[in-house]
């Protein structure tokens, strides 16, 4: 059977915003093409998108069961549901959660004590961050209610849990565990950091904060500050393999549910980056997703970057299309389908590369595009 891959690109105006700030608060940026670019970290729009997985669970699109934690308390996420669920004591209940954690081959430690706090430190951390979904964790607790007073646990059913039951964090984007090459998770989802189409540099707004309660004849500032920012046209693209997908989630059934949440999710979300400071929730420009035998991402549209001296999204969208005809005529296969949410009218252009919908009905209109190798009689 030919792979299928799920492109989706979204071009995006920002304005004056900091999405994703490095350790000096400046926000990120990339050199390409020879200038200086803005940049959102594709960990951080993987976590903006994560956060938007909550949002659907709360719409009772998704249940809570396929959601993931990613922590280093898992012994305390394990003893929470024995506690809960199983009405163990909360000793009793920490003692198997880490027996359950130590079966599965982590090392556990202990935090640091909040200064001056003596004795506050918070004991059975795992050594780095894992990251299990809440149906894999129900299980881990099921196992180790289960086992008798006093008894080792079952590693093989405990590993076995580990590896079914992913749900759509965990089977999008995958999971690594150094300490045991059994539990790790190949990612089905890819996600490339988001750059500005044009040449943009970080600028600094000066502020100053008044003390409400300061005498009559004090005119000065109660503090002075500055906080840096970007405004930008971003080009985000992020691809979904779906038979690593299917693999992941056991059935295809689950992975055009996955499919349908991602595409979602990733098109609404925004990285919460200063947003109270800036409030920066625009809508996309336009978003063109193609399912596709082989994925491309299409930023070698703006190897060259855009200028312009009325706004970056018209001539963004015309590059995009232009770059997109170019690759499907000399370089890759026609997409198998193609659609075009158009929110700007300046990115008319986009509109030749597919069927144009809403982002309502997008989702629903790509999985139906998903070849099913049932129909064609391609099992192989």
């Amino acid at each position: 059977m030919a792979s299928t891959y799920i492109d989706i690109h979204v071009l995006q105006s920002v304005p004056p915003s900091n999405l994703n700030r490095d350790d000096t608060g400046t926000p990120k940026t990339a050199f390409y093409g020879g200038v200086e670019r803005a940049r959102v970290s594709s960990q951080a729009w993987k976590r903006a998108t994560r956060r938007h997985f909550a949002e659907q669970v709360e719409a009772r699109q998704l249940t809570a069961d396929q959601l993931a934690v990613r922590t280093k308390r898992a012994v305390a996420q394990v003893a929470e549901r024995l506690v809960a669920t199983y009405g163990m004591e909360k000793a009793a209940a920490s003692d198997r959660a880490v027996a359950a954690l130590k079966a599965l081959g982590f090392k556990l430690e202990s935090g640091r004590a909040k200064k001056d706090e003596e004795g506050s430190a918070e004991a059975n951390l795992t050594e780095y961050l894992t990251f299990f979904s809440n149906s894999q964790l129900d299980e881990f607790a099921r196992i180790a209610a289960a086992a008798g007073e006093g008894a080792s646990l079952d590693k093989k059913s405990l590993m076995d849990a580990a590896q079914a039951h992913h749900g759509i964090e965990v089977a999008l984007f995958g999971r690594m565990v150094a300490d045991d090459k059994q539990l790790n998770v190949d990612a089905a989802c890819q996600v490339a950091h988001a750059i500005s189409t044009h040449q943009a540099t970080a600028a600094q707004d000066y502020y100053t904060a008044v003390d409400d309660k300061s005498p009559a004849d004090n005119a000065g500032a109660g503090m002075l500050g500055t906080i840096e920012y970007t405004s930008a046209t971003f080009y985000r693209y992020a691809t979904v393999g779906f038979a690593q997908l299917t693999d992941n989630l056991g059935s295809r059934e689950a992975a055009l549910a996955a499919t349908k949440a991602f595409i979602d999710a990733f098109v609404r979300s925004m990285p919460t980056g200063k947003q109270n400071t800036f409030a920066n929730r625009t809508p996309v420009d336009a978003v063109v997703v193609q399912v596709r035998t082989a994925p491309v991402n299409l930023v070698g549209a703006f190897e060259e970057a855009v200028t312009s001296d009325s706004g970056y999204v018209e001539k963004s969208a015309s590059a995009l299309a232009d770059y997109a005809h170019n690759v499907a005529d000399t370089y890759a296969d026609t997409p198998l389908a193609s659609y075009v949410v158009r929110v700007s009218p300046k990115a008319a252009s986009l509109d030749r590369l597919g069927v144009a919908t809403t982002l309502a009905e997008l989702p629903d209109a790509v999985v139906a595009a998903i070849p099913d190798p049932a129909q064609t009689g391609d099992a192989s």
